[in-house]
């Protein structure tokens, strides 16, 4: 497959004009987190500019920063050529900046033009009125003029996805946007709204609006944009014409790090088959997933967003009904309908969450500790405090986890003692296989180490552990095997020293058969190499 710019794309002539936007020396921290070091950015008018790199790398935090939702550190914002400052997100619209987030907000009940108009609505003849016929006719111009084959009298409710973007990018030009921000946009497309989106798009352009696509997908980069920008680590590490890019070369500027030497050495011993997932399918969207997980093993799971990593998850620890297949622990199948029922059964999830489906914030670690546990420790139909708070003092001593006393509120504990607390209370349950989905999410990186010590212990004890990561060097740092998850699929299921960084993300972002022998029967062909 040519990855190379189609000759169909805009050159734009705009290309020496005044830069629409003007980003410099952006820099932003949140706590001990460095999210952006020193970005700058340049939007020409009339160009599709793509924003691409990790999950984490940045993107949406710099696109915040430019919409009003956060202030800057340090750095400065020029729109063409004025230097301006957003307190608020208003602010940033009045200059023309409009940002249309992956997640649509639109009132579902109103009608499209009464969306396009909300809080802007043309006033009737009478005080205090609406006139809903002058908002009908001006949707119906403002569709008209840009070629969008929308209703403005229906529904949003009504309305396929694709339409409901439509519908934000409407809002963006009554607003008189001129620059304007999509981050995913087409996440949760069918491949013929996608198609249609792209038309949109190419269209804006045309009109001069300044466009910052932000996708994972990049094949649609190198289809849609005219120029890309590369973050990594919240840093600019790229910027160049897509005319001059192809895929591996993105991919390369994006996972471009060195591993460093705090992932543990892997010395488990990697045993009999624990866990069988067969066909999985859930209503959440995932189809057709099956691989194997051994004792002593830790199994990462890469893929981009909305690729399904959590719903897996979510699917085994019975949040999500599935639809088919079957899940199996020491070869005998398990009936879960329920979290309870993963829990009985010896499954763990520590979600990617913590503080919202993880954790009750407010109550004590020993309360959180004991939550899942109370049958089996024997606090029913009474909870003991004293006892209680024994054995959480017991179990939290096992893995350090470092707090005044087992008495204090979860809400008081560093974000790594928080995952420890998490760790802690499912090895009191006894868990045998252990899912970690994003576990070192917002914590620094001497928390990040013990948490790769942790689960690295874990293995030794013979858990089976499925761990769930949106970085790649993680990955390939702590885990024996890489499952590659693409829409929904499992498109990948490697042994670790199979493949690269690039590898993986090549084939978590682009949507092409694979290279025969790239992917792996998780089934037969992994259960060979190990046997």
């Amino acid at each position: 497959m040519n990855h190379q710019k189609s000759t169909l794309n805009h050159q734009p002539s705009e290309i020496t004009l005044e830069a629409a936007l003007r980003m410099v020396g952006i820099s932003k921290r949140f706590g001990p987190v460095q999210a952006l070091r020193d970005v700058s950015l340049t939007v020409r008018p009339g160009t599709v500019h793509a924003l691409v790199g990790e999950n984490g790398a940045g993107k949406s935090t710099l696109m915040k920063i430019l919409a009003g939702v956060y202030q800057p550190d340090t750095g400065s914002i020029e729109i063409q050529g004025q230097p301006r400052s957003f307190a608020t997100p208003a602010q940033a619209l009045q200059a023309g900046i409009s940002m249309i987030y992956q997640e649509l907000d639109l009132a579902e009940h109103l009608t499209v033009a009464e969306n396009i108009f909300l809080g802007a609505e043309p006033k009737g003849l009478l005080p205090l009125t609406i006139s809903h016929a002058r908002m009908l006719a001006q949707a119906k111009e403002l569709a008209r003029r840009f070629q969008f084959d929308i209703d403005p009298a229906a529904r949003v409710e009504d309305l396929a996805t694709g339409d409901c973007q439509i519908v934000e990018i409407l809002k963006a030009l009554r607003q008189n946007a001129s620059i304007l921000v999509m981050d995913e946009p087409t996440s949760s497309l069918s491949e013929r709204e996608a198609q249609r989106l792209f038309g949109v798009v190419r269209r804006l352009r045309d009109e001069g609006l300044a466009i910052i696509y932000i996708s994972h997908r990049l094949e649609e980069i190198i289809d849609l944009a005219d120029e890309v920008s590369i973050l990594r680590d919240g840093a600019l590490v790229h910027s160049e014409p897509t005319a001059r890019l192809d895929i591996p070369k993105i991919v390369h500027h994006m996972v471009g790090r060195e591993l460093t030497d705090f992932f543990p050495a892997r010395t488990a011993e990697i045993g009999a088959t624990l866990v069988q997932v067969q066909g999985l399918s859930s209503e959440a969207g995932i189809r057709d997933i099956s691989f194997e997980i051994r004792r002593g093993e830790i199994v990462g799971m890469a893929g981009l967003v909305g690729a399904g990593r959590t719903e897996v998850a979510r699917a085994i620890f019975g949040v999500d009904k599935k639809t088919a297949g079957q899940i199996l622990l020491d070869r005998r199948e398990l009936e879960i309908d329920s979290p309870a029922d993963a829990i009985a059964h010896g499954i763990a999830l520590l979600t990617e969450d913590r503080k919202r489906t993880g954790l009750c914030l407010e109550l004590p670690c020993s309360w959180n500790i004991t939550l899942p546990n109370l049958d089996s420790i024997g606090f029913r139909p009474w909870i003991r405090p004293a006892q209680e708070s024994r054995i959480a003092r017991d179990a939290g001593a096992r893995m350090a986890v470092k707090w005044s006393s087992p008495e204090a509120p979860a809400t008081s504990l560093s974000g790594g003692n928080q995952q420890k607390l998490l760790i802690t209370r499912w090895l009191l349950a006894d868990s045998k296989f252990m899912i970690f989905d994003e576990p070192t999410r917002g914590i620094d990186v001497g928390a990040k180490a013990e948490v790769y010590a942790l689960l690295n212990k874990l293995a030794q004890d013979g858990k089976a552990i499925l761990f769930i990561s949106s970085e790649l060097p993680e990955l390939f740092g702590i885990a024996d095997r890489i499952l590659v998850l693409r829409r929904g699929r499992l498109v990948g299921n490697f042994l670790k020293h199979e493949t690269t960084p690039e590898k993986v993300m090549h084939l978590a972002a682009v949507e092409e058969t694979p290279r025969s022998g790239e992917i792996r029967n998780p089934k037969h062909e992994i259960r060979n190499k190990l046997e």
